[in-house]
């Protein structure tokens, strides 16, 4: 069994530290511009009936980076230049996030993942690594998952697989009341509020809220959370738990035979997500960021992307190797 007591006391906050931190940003305030990085083009793809926001750049071996709840495909910056050398990355923005569309349903994970495979087919991609964070792990294990011959390598950072193992341990928490935080009332709470919703996420996900996510992103990210439609399409992906674990636990039957690396933080999900993928795969790296929360990129880069960029180039066949924290 895996313990929730590391992950409960590893994701407390105080709840007065968190009030007192809060900034709001005015709802009329103009939103930052966001362009695609250096070297990127920005881009639109319709699939799956959808419409999904993306950046594409680089050369050589196809990578898609899946960003999580609270943020956007912007959070993959500082890697991007670590990989466009040897890799073709892709950068979505997630159904309901960014610049992408938000209908009101398709946002089980299962689907979603299909929204990513009808991109990258769309591209004439073939084979491809697949990285996510957060929300965008579960989508990029349910990617692994349906389409094991199209996926080479699979890294998952920093959040939980629901239906997996003692899953419920961390879906049931009382400090993780926000996957269960959705319907007309809390819509009503958050929307005009949406950045001192996401305060809480930033600080109290963080080790250290004074090292997590920077002012300027929370900006962007704030602003692109109260576009019309955002707010609920947010909460969808946490409504859709239930469905994805029953989803995940019939994928999970299967295990997956693809180099994948596991990234957690020692004050987030610690062995948890670990664990979890040892039981749905069987060529699993784990490692746990010393003094890192769950927003690893904003965290700890000189610890984490030097991890990501020495798996996603490893030679197409090459094991994911021994975890370092058995």
């Amino acid at each position: 069994m895996i313990s929730s007591t590391r992950w409960s006391g590893a994701w407390r906050r105080a709840s007065a530290r968190n009030a007192a931190a809060v900034v709001t940003l005015a709802i009329g305030a103009a939103a930052p511009a966001l362009a695609a990085p250096p070297g990127f083009t920005e881009r639109f793809a319709d699939v799956n009936g959808t419409r999904l926001h993306y950046s594409i750049g680089g050369k050589g071996s196809p990578v898609i980076l899946l960003h999580g709840f609270a943020q956007t495909g912007h959070m993959w910056d500082p890697l991007l230049p670590k990989l466009v050398s040897r890799h073709t990355v892709v950068v979505p923005d997630l159904r309901g996030a960014g610049g992408s569309a938000k209908p009101e349903t398709g946002y089980d994970k299962k689907n979603m993942a299909v929204d990513i495979h009808e991109l990258v087919r769309s591209l004439g991609l073939g084979h491809v690594s697949v990285v996510g964070h957060d929300i965008g792990l579960m989508v990029a294990y349910a990617y692994a998952a349906q389409f094991p011959q199209e996926t080479d390598r699979v890294v998952l950072m920093d959040a939980f697989l629901p239906g997996i193992g003692p899953w419920q341990n961390v879906w049931l928490l009382r400090d993780l009341w926000h996957f269960h935080f959705y319907g007309k009332t809390p819509l009503a709470l958050v929307t005009g509020r949406e950045r001192t919703y996401l305060e809480h996420f930033w600080n109290d996900f963080a080790a250290d809220p004074q090292h997590s996510v920077s002012e300027a992103d929370r900006q962007l990210y704030a602003a692109a959370f109260a576009q019309p439609g955002a707010v609920a399409a947010g909460f969808e992906y946490f409504r859709n738990f239930e469905r994805d674990a029953k989803d995940f636990a019939a994928m999970g039957t299967t295990t997956l035979a693809m180099p994948m690396l596991v990234l957690t933080g020692e004050k987030a999900s610690g062995a948890f997500l670990i664990d979890q993928a040892r039981l749905v795969a069987s060529d699993v790296k784990g490692v746990v960021v010393p003094g890192s929360g769950h927003w690893l990129i904003d965290e700890a880069p000189e610890k984490v992307i030097p991890e990501l960029v020495a798996f996603l180039d490893a030679a197409p066949g090459t094991p994911g190797a021994v975890a370092l924290n058995p």
